[in-house]
């Protein structure tokens, strides 16, 4: 009878709150919303905890137990500095603070407490439901350069946010859980623990969180309409969904459930990668996740279309880090990893042509077609430069030595994207003429012009030298399919994590070559911003786009900075960065 009575209730609970919405809505001559229940029904803090699960877990999965296993070294021994190599050093990680003061001053002054500055109107706009984005996806990157101010300022602030609700009617789980519980959870790891607020927080967003894997078979809800579970409404995992936002949930969850004791996190993303591991090698590319999945039928092999880039990207990187916070106890993700770099080399990853003959690797996207042929895409993306770093993680601490070399070429390969642009910054996405056999590379400019009159068959272009012209093409490239640049991360993280791995100092040159490049082209008069097209010539000047997403202080700088810092500071023996550049401190 209680459950009968409870359900009743829930129900007299809606209707009253629609109709006082209603009432209030044509009192004001205001539409009636039309998607899904409208955010505005919730005015006041939801206490996630106390609503009953509609489809509760039996038994929780908890932490793995045992002794943890010894973990290879990541980091590279590094010798005594030169006095020379210090000032040098120095000056460089002081610009790259200056950069980040700039930025942060602009977000302060004209869009304190909302999501993003926009940097050209000195305005802001609210992208992820008006909880201060920048701001919580800054605070380790405050703390790590030492802004102790500021990180107060940012922390009275926090106070105020309320991580239980949100403005927006369907929430983003990845980017929430990226940004800001990644963010909330670094900030009271750098911290030494002594700001209980910000684990307080941090458990406010994870129970709030947590109420999307209320579905039939615990898969989250991806883009939710948390009112609905907020009001305890049925509901259930996505028709379709992409595999990064079901994999990119991990560390975040796992780490929450170190630091507060409680499984349940723990045991919400332990299912996805136990789904994971059962369907991996039943997939048209063994190995490999497609891009797209389907989470209400527990599928992730129906789609065949895969790549380390756009969409899927984190899902993998997640694999050995997610290792190395469970100490090496949890074999499974070893596996994984194993499992799907054995696939990305065979079929991913591949050489490029390219005038300097340079031996590099760029990660492509790969579809089977439906006569079982495997097609590559020769694309490279900016998003995909990620996968160097991971591979050379991967190589040191599951003892895959040679993989260093495949690292070492991946992020090769995306200075070299840099350094082919008139802006010396990589476009967001591009294609090159893949070499099928890597040992027969050699420049040939009528190859190059062949592989542009292959991309553009489809525009009913024949003439390569008009499309060089037009188009703005840089020797190897064939075809520049967004030539933006968004203030991405993915190069110079990859490029921080080889440093910190082999202490190659020629890294830390193409680091300085990438941000002043970089800074060049978007400095504005309150910050930074995003610019339009990397191809022009520096003459012409660079078309800025209003746009400074929060990873720009959060992940961007943050690495530039920590390439010009003493090695010591957040290790990466020390620390483990999830994918929004946010370290966890290994336990």
């Amino acid at each position: 009878m209680g459950f009968f009575l409870r359900r009743f209730a829930i129900a007299c609970t809606l209707t009253a709150l629609l109709f006082l919405a209603y009432h209030q809505l044509t009192l004001r001559n205001e539409p009636l919303p039309t998607n899904g229940t409208s955010s505005s029904l919730i005015t006041s803090p939801v206490v996630w905890k106390d609503i009953p699960q509609r489809y509760p877990v039996t038994s929780m999965i908890p932490l793995p137990k045992g002794t943890p296993l010894p973990i290879p070294r990541i980091q590279h021994h590094f010798g005594v500095e030169t006095e020379n190599n210090r000032r040098e050093r120095l000056q460089r990680q002081t610009a790259v603070k200056a950069a980040f003061a700039h930025s942060w001053e602009g977000y302060k002054k004209h869009a304190w407490l909302q999501d993003e500055l926009t940097p050209l109107s000195a305005g802001y706009k609210n992208t992820f439901g008006n909880r201060a984005a920048t701001l919580v996806d800054s605070l380790d990157t405050l703390l790590i350069m030492g802004l102790d101010e500021d990180f107060d300022l940012a922390l009275r602030a926090i106070q105020k946010i309320d991580f239980s609700t949100t403005a927006e009617p369907v929430l983003n789980v990845f980017e929430t859980n990226i940004r800001y519980l990644g963010g909330l959870l670094s900030a009271y790891d750098l911290s030494g623990g002594k700001h209980h607020i910000l684990l307080q927080k941090a458990v406010e967003l994870g129970d709030m969180l947590y109420g999307a894997f209320d579905t039939p078979n615990r898969l989250p809800i991806t883009r939710w309409d948390w009112v609905n579970g907020a009001l305890n409404l049925d509901q259930e995992a996505p028709m379709s969904a992409l595999s990064a936002e079901l994999g990119s949930l991990s560390l975040e969850f796992t780490r929450l459930t170190q630091l507060t004791g409680d499984a349940k996190y723990y045991d919400a993303v332990q299912r996805i990668s136990d789904l994971v591991e059962l369907q991996q090698n039943a997939t048209a590319i063994p190995g490999l996740i497609p891009i797209t999945i389907s989470p209400v039928d527990n599928d992730l092999t129906a789609y065949k279309t895969f790549s380390f880039g756009a969409m899927s990207d984190s899902l993998y990187e997640y694999f050995p880090k997610e290792y190395i916070l469970l100490s090496g106890c949890q074999e499974q993700y070893r596996i994984l990893y194993e499992n799907a770099i054995e696939a990305a080399k065979k079929h991913l990853f591949f050489r490029p042509l390219n005038p300097q003959n340079q031996d590099i690797l760029i990660s492509g996207n790969v579809r089977m077609s439906s006569l079982g042929m495997v097609k590559l895409d020769p694309e490279a993306q900016h998003l995909a430069c990620f996968a160097g770093g991971m591979v050379g993680i991967a190589a040191k601490i599951f003892n895959r030595t040679d993989e260093l070399d495949v690292a070492r070429k991946l992020v090769d390969g995306c200075i070299w994207a840099y350094n082919s642009t008139p802006t010396n910054i990589m476009p967001e996405t591009f294609h090159v003429v893949p070499c099928a056999d890597p040992h027969d590379c050699e420049w040939n400019e009528e190859r190059w012009h062949r592989g542009i009159v292959d991309q553009h068959v489809l525009d009913n272009k024949k003439d390569a030298a008009q499309i060089i012209k037009d188009d703005g093409l840089q020797p190897g490239m064939t075809k520049i399919g967004d030539k933006r640049f968004l203030l991405r991360p993915e190069a110079i993280e990859s490029i921080f994590i080889l440093y910190r791995i082999t202490g190659d100092p020629t890294l830390e040159d193409a680091a300085w070559n990438m941000f002043t490049a970089i800074t060049n082209a978007t400095e504005t008069a309150i910050a930074h911003s995003a610019i339009e097209d990397v191809t022009v010539e520096e003459a012409q000047g660079t078309t800025k786009i209003d746009e400074c997403e929060s990873f720009w202080m959060a992940e961007t700088l943050k690495y530039f900075y920590l390439i010009f810092s003493e090695p010591g500071l957040v290790s990466l023996d020390e620390y483990v960065f999830n994918t929004e550049a946010h370290p966890l401190r290994r336990p």
